[in-house]
């Protein structure tokens, strides 16, 4: 009897396994992200949202058991109060209502605005305020919230044209032309309401075009237009204790106001307000500062007075020193003012490239907006009222020291070493010390590569130097330099590419910055910066162990050794990771958590021990989970994807191989969930450079931009393999057929891999790689390369529009590994350089390239496929008109990953051939038909 029960059991468990489904392209949708989640401040609650099939947002506030407080949907923006009584967040109109107004033509400001909500945690209620425009809650204190309205529904000076809402309707409805209400423009301002959220008491405020909070103190600020039933145009001040509200500026309807900033405490303000209401180019700002106590805000600078050569910058940050001793603010140059009186026919549109120029032109263009908003630090000291530039256009890159309160600022210059870095794709700098209350300006370092910063206290400068692989430190006091880590590995020990290899990092520093701890491949050193005595903190490399410190507190500035640290591990051979605690006075330290996962930095609960993670890996998505620092008990708050139960899904495990130069590697298999090794599956070679470390990364269902979804195709059948790569300097094509190739070997050895039905894909490097293979190999049946790089010889001399960079340094120095120049090395050039071997391509080729790639220029991917077209070889080119390295809007990721499951499921599973594939989408048919549709057989 026993038998026969165990028998059935056993028929009704295989019978429930065979019935879960294979996914398929419209079971993407039914996937759900998770964004935004958050802790509150007591740790009592956790609000997070779920985005499913990227649509509409759901949000969820759960207890710390996981029970189910409220939930909303088209929710976004959300945020707890300090006091964890309020959870506050927007709502915005379902996608598919905008959708349908846009197919109406609805105006984009025609269109449904956001609505403020705010859920009271203690009574469960909430409150909603239609037509937002962006809300603000104190940083660092509770009680209030400020929104401003995304319209204005009243004419500002009282239209005898003006009509109220219902007027309109009415008049609308009887078919009359008169207008409607006059909305107010931006830069006259929004209403703007302030409520207490305890006595739910509100006071509106018109025409507002700023508004801020005070980070501890409970003031706020705000500046308007005027309101002629209240109160009159200028920059005020509310003291939410007393609700006095005092207006600190007086200006008038057109005056301009920028960088609106409190002191920490909010005993102090700072502005910049341009009151010319003319349409001058050369903007007359004028920066002014209020303090407690005082009836006005007092002008500091205008245009006039500001150091010669400079004027008042409008775009330079307002911030106070933590000590609220001193104001640092921007300078900036004079404009470079157009001729306005010129016309189109008279304006020469001309580029000037100079061969010596610090920076090639492309850049120079990228950086047109970023060079019109350039400011130089400077400060103000509030109690004489002295002003001291210190950042200057010699050394226009300041670093403001101890949270402002330091007597001196790092400044520099990367301009002597700009032109050289187009090729050697280092960023050297110099350096200088000014001083804050003279302005006296001593230099330390020079040519420095790698980027130097201050200490919290700003007793030490301190940075990692390239070129000699070494951490140093600058004592400012005593100026002298120390090389810390000469002669030691503190660089990185597996760098492939021909220059100089990085760092691994840095923790930070402990309190009064007297040690600095830093890391080496696997573990965490304390070094002292004056005398260079080190002590290693943990145990990792024995056991090939990683430690990295885990910031907990986005504010810290030392790790505290009187409260344990926390660091995360990874263990490099079984990529197993976990959570470590460290005591840093009894120098141990203990495993908390370790397996098969990838963790996630945990958020902790600004006031207590309470924390939210998530672990995940191939097969388990990662959901929030809520514990304390302790992790030992944990309790899971959400459940994003029930639904993947039934489907078939993966597993993912590490593989190793050698090399066909002798090196051991490792690589990852996915195989589908219902794997049986008594079959045959066909296979997709994946892969970049090394990506074995990602084994516990969960690979959701997803429209992503440039590569295969590995739980996608395992479900459908697929077995995946992703290699790692081992480089060798001037030989890149080679070395990924040197790994890749035995690795393939290797796994049709095992047995259940078709041999005769083997893809290759990847994107980028990947795909430049794969154009490599398919001039060397026929072992694969079909290969999609994603913006690939055929031509280095080109490719060389081309530019990175996203950025304006000359390509050089990268042939020459980093991804693509060269190694030098193509006059120093023609023939690398060449051997790496798949267009010359067009001709001994006899695999199908998919390329996608788009033609507004700013990584790889697209006529690489021309190139390509121009080449295989003109040989008569199977290739297909997508382009997505407008994309950039990656398609990214939603229907173009969806297209792209339609057609290239139909093409690999075509040649590596004999499915029927879509009609794109055998007639192309004719231009004339380019946005109406897709092509999907597959062939009879």
């Amino acid at each position: 009897m026993k038998f026969v029960i165990s028998t059935l059991l056993l028929c009704c468990s295989i019978f429930s396994y065979s019935q879960k489904k294979s996914l398929e392209q419209s079971d993407i949708g039914l996937w759900r992200t998770i964004d935004d989640e958050t802790i509150s401040p007591n740790g009592d609650y956790v609000m997070y949202t779920l985005n499913e099939g990227e649509e509409d947002l759901y949000l969820k506030i759960k207890d710390a058991k996981a029970k189910l407080i409220f939930e909303h949907d088209r929710a976004k923006n959300e945020a707890f109060t300090t006091d964890s009584k309020y959870a506050l967040f927007t709502i915005n109109a379902w996608k598919d209502s905008i959708t349908a107004l846009k197919r109406k033509k609805v105006k984009k400001n025609d269109l449904p605005k956001d609505t403020l909500a705010i859920y009271n945690l203690e009574s469960k209620t909430i409150n909603k305020i239609a037509n937002i425009k962006s809300y603000k809650v104190p940083e660092k204190w509770s009680g209030y919230v400020a929104y401003m309205l995304d319209e204005v529904k009243k004419d500002k000076k009282k239209s005898k044209d003006t009509l109220s809402d219902d007027k309109v309707k009415d008049t609308l409805a009887k078919g009359k032309k008169k207008k409607g209400p006059k909305k107010v423009s931006k830069d006259n301002g929004y209403h703007l309401v302030l409520r207490n959220l305890k006595t739910q008491q509100e006071d509106t405020i018109k025409y507002v075009t700023n508004y801020t909070f005070a980070k501890e103190g409970q003031r706020f600020a705000y500046t308007t237009t005027g309101d002629a039933d209240k109160l009159g145009a200028g920059a005020f001040v509310m003291n939410l204790e007393n609700n006095e509200n005092t207006q600190v500026f007086e200006g008038h309807d057109q005056v301009k106001y920028y960088q609106l900033r409190f002191s920490d405490s909010g005993d102090k303000l700072g502005f910049i307000a341009d009151l010319d209401s003319t349409k001058v180019q050369e903007r007359p700002n004028k920066l002014y500062v209020w303090s407690a106590g005082e009836s006005k805000a007092s002008q500091i600078l205008n245009n006039t007075t500001a150091p010669k050569g400079y004027r008042v910058s409008s775009d330079g940050r307002i911030h106070f020193s933590k000590n609220e001793s001193k104001l640092y603010f921007g300078l900036a140059t004079p404009s470079i003012l157009k001729d306005t009186t010129l016309i189109d026919e008279e304006i020469v549109n001309v580029e000037v490239w100079t061969y010596n120029e610090p920076e090639l032109y492309t850049v120079q263009e990228m950086n047109v907006k970023r060079d019109q908003k350039k400011s130089y630090e400077t400060v103000l000291h509030l109690d004489t009222k002295k002003i001291v530039q210190l950042a200057t256009t010699t050394y226009p890159n300041a670093s403001i020291g101890d949270e402002g309160n330091a007597n001196q600022v790092l400044v520099s210059t990367s301009e002597p070493y700009d032109l050289s870095r187009q090729w050697t794709a280092l960023r050297a700098s110099d350096y200088a010390l000014v001083d804050v209350n003279t302005g006296e300006t001593k230099p330390i370092i020079t040519n420095f590569a790698g980027g130097i910063r201050l200490s919290p206290k700003a007793k030490y400068a301190y940075g990692y130097n390239l070129v000699d692989s070494t951490w140093v430190s600058y004592n400012l006091s005593t100026g002298k330099q120390l090389d810390l880590t000469k002669g030691k590995i503190f660089y990185n020990e597996l760098n492939d590419t021909p220059n100089y290899p990085r760092s691994y990092g840095a923790a930070g520093w402990t309190a009064d910055d007297s040690a600095l701890l830093v890391y080496d491949r696997y573990d965490v050193w304390s070094i002292n910066p004056d005398t260079g005595d080190m002590t290693k903190l943990t145990s990792g490399r024995a056991t090939k162990t990683q430690y990295r410190y885990v910031e907990l507190d986005d504010e810290e500035r030392f790790l505290d050794v009187n409260t344990p640290w926390l660091f995360s591990t990874f263990n490099e051979d079984n990529k197993y990771s976990g959570y470590y605690t460290y005591n840093a006075k009894r120098k141990k330290g203990e495993q908390l958590l370790e397996g098969p996962y990838r963790y996630s930095r945990p958020i902790k609960a600004l006031d207590n021990t309470d924390v939210i993670f998530s672990r995940e890996s191939f097969t388990e998505f990662p959901d929030i989970r809520y514990s304390n620092l302790t992790f030992k008990k944990q309790i899971k708050i959400s459940d994003a994807n029930p639904q993947q139960k039934d489907y078939n899904w993966g597993t993912a495990e590490l593989v190793t191989w050698t090399s066909l130069d002798g090196i051991p590697l490792t690589g990852m298999l996915i195989k589908p969930e219902d794997f049986d090794p008594n079959k045959k599956y066909p296979m997709i070679v994946n892969f970049y450079e090394k990506s074995s470390d990602g084994l516990y990364r969960h690979k959701a269902p997803a429209y992503g931009r440039s590569t295969i979804n590995y739980s996608f195709y395992a479900s459908r059948g697929y077995v995946i393999f992703n290699p790692d790569i081992e480089y060798k300097d001037g030989y890149p094509g080679e070395s990924a057929y040197n790994c890749l190739m035995p690795g393939v070997s290797t796994m049709v050895a095992k047995g259940f891999i078709d041999k005769d039905n083997i893809g290759l894909q990847g994107h980028s490097w990947g795909g430049y790689q794969i154009a490599y293979l398919v001039t060397k190999t026929d072992l694969f049946k079909a290969v999609e390369s994603g913006a690939p790089v055929p031509n280095m010889i080109s490719a060389y001399g081309g530019i990175r529009w996203g950025t304006g960079l000359s390509r050089q340094f990268q042939y020459e120095h980093t991804q693509s590994r060269i190694g030098g120049t193509p006059w120093e090395y023609p023939m690398r050039y060449i051997e790496n350089s798949p267009i010359f071997y067009l001709d001994k391509v006899n695999t199908p080729v998919l390329i996608m390239h788009n033609d507004a790639d700013g990584h790889v220029p697209w006529y690489q991917g021309i190139e390509f496929f121009t080449g295989l077209r003109r040989l008569g070889k199977p290739s297909w080119l997508l382009n997505y008109n407008g994309e950039p390295h990656w398609p990214l809007q939603f229907q173009n990721r969806k297209d792209f990953n339609i057609r290239l499951a139909q093409f690999f499921d075509y040649y590596l599973k004999g499915a029927s051939k879509p009609m794109w594939m055998e007639r192309g989408v004719p231009a004339i048919e380019k946005g109406i038909h897709q092509g999907y549709e597959l062939m009879e057989q």
